[in-house]
């Protein structure tokens, strides 16, 4: 457990990527998402949690290899980053095709 604390101190992005999981789930819940729904949201989810952790072994591995500034290294951290937003986006997007029309039904 104590292990489990120092990688959610450390990784913080991954700890709000969980707690929107946790939130998806719910709201998928209360609207009851159909089969391909589900498989559409936790695709996405496995996706941004995939890209993050991706994001967070090269910022490590960069920082083991240099601690001092180097331009590429910024570009490596600064393209992980990228690829973590661009999928972070496209999850954004998925979701507001899946739950903007069962909100907007509410009304």
């Amino acid at each position: 457990m104590k292990k489990i604390k120092e990688f959610f101190n450390r990784e913080q992005n991954l700890l709000i990527h969980f707690i929107a999981t946790i939130v998806v789930t719910i709201f998928g819940i209360y609207f009851k998402l159909e089969f391909y729904e589900w498989l559409l949201v936790y695709s996405m989810v496995a996706f941004v949690i995939t890209s993050e952790l991706i994001n967070s072994a090269i910022e490590l591995t960069v920082d083991l290899y240099t601690r001092k500034f180097h331009p590429l290294a910024m570009v490596a951290k600064d393209v992980a980053a990228g690829a973590v937003v661009v999928s972070a986006f496209t999850a954004i997007c998925v979701g507001g095709y899946i739950f903007i029309p069962k909100v907007i039904s509410l009304f």
